[in-house]
Protein backbone atom coordinates (compact mmCIF):
# COMPACT_ATOMS: atom_id res chain seq x y z
CA UNK A 1 0.00 0.00 0.00
CA UNK A 2 1.44 2.99 -1.22
CA UNK A 3 0.70 6.43 -0.03
CA UNK A 4 1.24 9.23 -2.70
CA UNK A 5 1.30 13.76 -2.63
CA UNK A 6 1.49 15.57 -5.84
CA UNK A 7 3.42 18.96 -5.94
CA UNK A 8 2.67 21.31 -8.66
CA UNK A 9 2.03 25.27 -9.65
CA UNK A 10 -1.52 25.44 -10.75
CA UNK A 11 -2.57 27.95 -13.30
CA UNK A 12 -5.82 29.83 -13.56
CA UNK A 13 -6.87 27.41 -16.14
CA UNK A 14 -8.72 24.55 -15.02
CA UNK A 15 -8.38 22.41 -18.55
CA UNK A 16 -4.54 22.95 -18.75
CA UNK A 17 -4.61 21.63 -15.08
CA UNK A 18 -6.28 18.94 -15.44
CA UNK A 19 -3.95 18.16 -18.44
CA UNK A 20 -1.06 18.09 -16.51
CA UNK A 21 -2.99 16.19 -13.48
CA UNK A 22 -3.67 13.26 -16.28
CA UNK A 23 -0.14 13.16 -17.40
CA UNK A 24 1.22 13.23 -14.02
CA UNK A 25 -0.77 10.62 -12.81
CA UNK A 26 -1.36 8.65 -15.41
CA UNK A 27 1.44 6.32 -14.67
CA UNK A 28 -0.27 5.12 -11.26
CA UNK A 29 -2.27 2.88 -13.57
CA UNK A 30 0.47 0.07 -13.76
CA UNK A 31 1.29 0.38 -9.86
CA UNK A 32 -0.08 -2.60 -8.09
CA UNK A 33 -2.06 -2.82 -4.81
CA UNK A 34 -3.86 0.16 -2.76
CA UNK A 35 -3.06 3.94 -3.78
CA UNK A 36 -3.91 7.08 -1.86
CA UNK A 37 -2.77 10.40 -3.57
CA UNK A 38 -3.02 13.64 -2.24
CA UNK A 39 -3.85 16.75 -4.51
CA UNK A 40 -2.57 20.52 -3.15
CA UNK A 41 -4.89 22.91 -2.55
CA UNK A 42 -6.49 24.99 -5.27
CA UNK A 43 -5.41 22.38 -7.96
CA UNK A 44 -8.05 22.57 -10.63
CA UNK A 45 -8.02 26.55 -10.52
CA UNK A 46 -5.26 28.70 -8.44
CA UNK A 47 -4.06 32.94 -9.31
CA UNK A 48 -7.06 33.42 -11.25
CA UNK A 49 -8.58 37.06 -12.00
CA UNK A 50 -10.34 38.49 -9.20
CA UNK A 51 -13.87 36.80 -8.97
CA UNK A 52 -12.67 33.33 -10.75
CA UNK A 53 -13.22 31.48 -7.57
CA UNK A 54 -16.92 31.71 -7.56
CA UNK A 55 -17.46 32.12 -11.02
CA UNK A 56 -15.91 28.14 -11.48
CA UNK A 57 -17.65 26.92 -8.38
CA UNK A 58 -20.22 24.03 -9.35
CA UNK A 59 -23.30 22.44 -7.59
CA UNK A 60 -22.25 19.08 -5.39
CA UNK A 61 -22.54 16.32 -7.96
CA UNK A 62 -22.29 18.49 -11.10
CA UNK A 63 -19.99 20.16 -13.34
CA UNK A 64 -16.44 19.63 -15.46
CA UNK A 65 -14.08 19.87 -12.68
CA UNK A 66 -15.54 17.01 -10.39
CA UNK A 67 -15.99 14.93 -13.62
CA UNK A 68 -12.60 15.70 -14.83
CA UNK A 69 -11.41 14.48 -10.93
CA UNK A 70 -13.50 11.75 -10.98
CA UNK A 71 -11.80 10.35 -14.53
CA UNK A 72 -8.35 11.42 -13.04
CA UNK A 73 -8.62 8.61 -10.42
CA UNK A 74 -10.31 6.17 -12.39
CA UNK A 75 -7.56 6.91 -14.52
CA UNK A 76 -4.88 6.39 -12.13
CA UNK A 77 -6.90 3.57 -10.20
CA UNK A 78 -6.25 5.52 -7.18
CA UNK A 79 -8.41 6.83 -3.76
CA UNK A 80 -7.83 10.57 -4.62
CA UNK A 81 -7.79 13.18 -2.62
CA UNK A 82 -8.50 15.91 -5.03
CA UNK A 83 -7.35 18.74 -3.40
CA UNK A 84 -9.82 21.64 -3.22
CA UNK A 85 -12.67 23.09 -5.65
CA UNK A 86 -15.32 25.92 -5.58
CA UNK A 87 -18.76 24.16 -4.80
CA UNK A 88 -21.72 26.39 -4.71
CA UNK A 89 -22.37 27.95 -1.25
CA UNK A 90 -26.17 29.20 -0.40
CA UNK A 91 -24.33 33.29 0.24
CA UNK A 92 -22.63 33.59 -3.42
CA UNK A 93 -19.69 32.39 -1.70
CA UNK A 94 -18.14 29.16 -3.06
CA UNK A 95 -16.74 26.33 -0.78
CA UNK A 96 -13.37 25.57 -0.51
CA UNK A 97 -14.16 21.31 -0.66
CA UNK A 98 -11.76 18.50 -0.49
CA UNK A 99 -13.83 15.82 -2.51
CA UNK A 100 -12.59 12.27 -1.97
CA UNK A 101 -12.80 9.54 -5.38
CA UNK A 102 -12.31 5.79 -5.09
CA UNK A 103 -10.88 4.29 -8.05
CA UNK A 104 -14.01 3.70 -10.31
CA UNK A 105 -14.23 7.94 -9.82
CA UNK A 106 -17.31 7.31 -7.19
CA UNK A 107 -17.30 10.73 -5.08
CA UNK A 108 -16.56 8.94 -1.45
CA UNK A 109 -16.27 11.53 0.66
CA UNK A 110 -16.25 15.81 0.71
CA UNK A 111 -15.01 18.23 3.16
CA UNK A 112 -15.44 21.96 3.28
CA UNK A 113 -12.27 23.59 4.74
CA UNK A 114 -13.25 24.94 8.10
CA UNK A 115 -10.21 27.58 8.74
CA UNK A 116 -10.02 30.45 6.61
CA UNK A 117 -6.91 32.31 5.89
CA UNK A 118 -7.76 36.06 6.90
CA UNK A 119 -4.14 36.99 7.32
CA UNK A 120 -1.36 39.25 6.54
CA UNK A 121 1.99 37.90 5.46
CA UNK A 122 5.40 39.60 4.47
CA UNK A 123 4.69 38.79 0.91
CA UNK A 124 3.81 39.67 -2.38
CA UNK A 125 0.23 39.29 -1.69
CA UNK A 126 0.61 41.06 1.46
CA UNK A 127 -3.42 40.80 2.75
CA UNK A 128 -5.22 37.67 2.33
CA UNK A 129 -8.92 37.69 3.06
CA UNK A 130 -10.12 34.01 2.12
CA UNK A 131 -13.58 34.53 3.71
CA UNK A 132 -14.40 37.69 0.82
CA UNK A 133 -15.45 34.51 -1.33
CA UNK A 134 -15.23 31.24 0.64
CA UNK A 135 -18.08 30.11 3.13
CA UNK A 136 -16.17 27.92 6.24
CA UNK A 137 -17.13 24.43 6.40
CA UNK A 138 -19.18 22.95 9.42
CA UNK A 139 -18.14 19.87 10.15
CA UNK A 140 -15.30 17.46 9.92
CA UNK A 141 -15.13 14.15 7.74
CA UNK A 142 -13.22 10.82 8.15
CA UNK A 143 -14.19 8.39 5.61
CA UNK A 144 -13.48 4.73 5.11
CA UNK A 145 -11.03 3.53 2.28
CA UNK A 146 -9.01 0.81 1.07
CA UNK A 147 -6.05 2.08 3.08
CA UNK A 148 -7.90 2.52 6.27
CA UNK A 149 -9.71 5.55 7.60
CA UNK A 150 -8.48 8.80 6.17
CA UNK A 151 -8.83 12.30 8.03
CA UNK A 152 -9.32 15.78 5.74
CA UNK A 153 -8.16 19.31 6.58
CA UNK A 154 -6.75 22.19 4.32
CA UNK A 155 -3.73 24.40 4.61
CA UNK A 156 -4.90 26.80 7.76
CA UNK A 157 -6.34 24.04 9.54
CA UNK A 158 -3.01 22.69 10.03
CA UNK A 159 -2.82 25.90 12.66
CA UNK A 160 -5.69 24.01 14.98
CA UNK A 161 -4.42 21.07 16.83
CA UNK A 162 -8.07 20.22 18.01
CA UNK A 163 -9.03 19.67 14.85
CA UNK A 164 -6.61 16.80 14.44
CA UNK A 165 -7.10 15.57 17.53
CA UNK A 166 -11.13 15.42 16.67
CA UNK A 167 -10.23 13.62 13.33
CA UNK A 168 -7.98 10.50 15.53
CA UNK A 169 -11.12 10.21 18.04
CA UNK A 170 -13.12 9.58 15.02
CA UNK A 171 -10.62 6.98 13.96
CA UNK A 172 -8.19 8.46 11.15
CA UNK A 173 -5.24 6.24 10.88
CA UNK A 174 -4.05 8.81 8.46
CA UNK A 175 -4.25 12.12 7.95
CA UNK A 176 -4.57 14.55 3.74
CA UNK A 177 -3.69 18.19 3.96
CA UNK A 178 -4.25 19.42 0.89
CA UNK A 179 -2.56 23.32 1.51
CA UNK A 180 -1.08 26.08 -0.55
CA UNK A 181 1.14 27.27 2.35
CA UNK A 182 2.64 30.86 1.38
CA UNK A 183 6.74 31.11 0.90
CA UNK A 184 6.66 32.69 4.06
CA UNK A 185 4.96 31.08 6.52
CA UNK A 186 6.22 27.74 4.67
CA UNK A 187 9.55 28.36 5.61
CA UNK A 188 8.74 28.90 8.96
CA UNK A 189 6.35 26.39 10.12
CA UNK A 190 5.52 24.00 7.69
CA UNK A 191 7.22 21.72 8.49
CA UNK A 192 7.16 21.77 12.54
CA UNK A 193 3.84 21.80 12.44
CA UNK A 194 3.12 18.77 10.26
CA UNK A 195 5.62 17.23 12.59
CA UNK A 196 4.14 18.24 15.22
CA UNK A 197 0.24 16.89 14.23
CA UNK A 198 1.91 13.87 12.88
CA UNK A 199 3.74 13.22 16.67
CA UNK A 200 0.91 14.41 18.64
CA UNK A 201 -1.76 12.28 17.02
CA UNK A 202 0.51 9.19 15.60
CA UNK A 203 -0.84 8.83 12.50
CA UNK A 204 0.69 8.53 8.75
CA UNK A 205 0.05 12.78 7.54
CA UNK A 206 0.04 13.37 4.02
CA UNK A 207 0.15 17.42 2.86
CA UNK A 208 0.65 17.95 -0.76
CA UNK A 209 0.90 21.33 -1.30
CA UNK A 210 1.68 24.05 -4.37
CA UNK A 211 4.95 25.49 -5.41
CA UNK A 212 6.87 28.04 -6.66
CA UNK A 213 6.25 31.78 -8.11
CA UNK A 214 2.32 31.75 -9.32
CA UNK A 215 1.64 34.41 -11.84
CA UNK A 216 0.14 37.32 -10.16
CA UNK A 217 3.18 37.17 -8.05
CA UNK A 218 2.40 34.85 -5.19
CA UNK A 219 4.77 32.82 -3.64
CA UNK A 220 4.00 29.22 -2.22
CA UNK A 221 6.63 26.76 0.08
CA UNK A 222 5.85 23.77 -1.97
CA UNK A 223 7.95 20.85 0.43
CA UNK A 224 5.26 18.52 0.72
CA UNK A 225 5.67 15.71 3.17
CA UNK A 226 4.33 12.04 4.14
CA UNK A 227 5.59 11.51 7.71
CA UNK A 228 4.85 8.24 9.86
CA UNK A 229 3.20 8.38 13.23
CA UNK A 230 6.87 9.01 14.95
CA UNK A 231 7.15 12.47 13.01
CA UNK A 232 9.55 10.84 10.88
CA UNK A 233 9.59 12.31 7.09
CA UNK A 234 9.43 9.57 4.65
CA UNK A 235 9.28 11.58 1.92
CA UNK A 236 10.01 15.51 1.14
CA UNK A 237 9.20 16.86 -2.37
CA UNK A 238 11.33 19.80 -1.46
CA UNK A 239 10.66 22.86 -3.90
CA UNK A 240 10.28 21.03 -7.76
CA UNK A 241 6.98 19.76 -9.22
CA UNK A 242 6.10 15.73 -9.09
CA UNK A 243 5.15 12.88 -7.21
CA UNK A 244 6.25 11.48 -3.70
CA UNK A 245 5.46 8.42 -2.23
CA UNK A 246 6.28 6.67 0.37
CA UNK A 247 4.52 2.60 1.75
CA UNK A 248 1.71 2.95 4.59
CA UNK A 249 2.08 -0.02 7.27
CA UNK A 250 -0.74 0.48 9.57
CA UNK A 251 0.99 -1.88 11.53
CA UNK A 252 3.45 1.10 12.10
CA UNK A 253 0.83 3.25 13.57
CA UNK A 254 -0.23 0.05 16.61
CA UNK A 255 3.91 -0.15 17.13
CA UNK A 256 3.77 3.77 18.00
CA UNK A 257 0.51 3.84 19.99
CA UNK A 258 1.85 0.92 22.29
CA UNK A 259 5.57 2.28 22.35
CA UNK A 260 4.03 6.00 23.54
CA UNK A 261 0.67 5.28 24.55
CA UNK A 262 -0.18 8.95 24.96
CA UNK A 263 -3.81 9.04 23.45
CA UNK A 264 -4.54 6.68 26.15
CA UNK A 265 -3.41 8.81 28.63
CA UNK A 266 -5.39 12.64 27.66
CA UNK A 267 -6.99 14.33 30.23
CA UNK A 268 -8.50 17.34 30.15
CA UNK A 269 -8.48 18.59 34.02
CA UNK A 270 -10.92 21.74 34.51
Amino acid sequence: MQLYALQCRSGADPADNLRWLRRQLAPLAEVAGDKLVVLPECVVAFDGPKGQWQSLAEPMGQGPLQRGLAELAELSRCTLVAGTLPILAPDGRAYAATLVFGAQGQCLARYDKVHLFDVTVGDNTGHYRESDTTCPGERLQVVDTPMGRVGLAVCYDLRFPELFRELVARGADIIAVPAAFTRVTGAAHWAPLLQARAIENQVYLVAAGQVGTHDNGRETWGHSMILDPWGEVLANAGDGEGLIHAPFDRQRIQEVRQAMPCLNHIRLPL
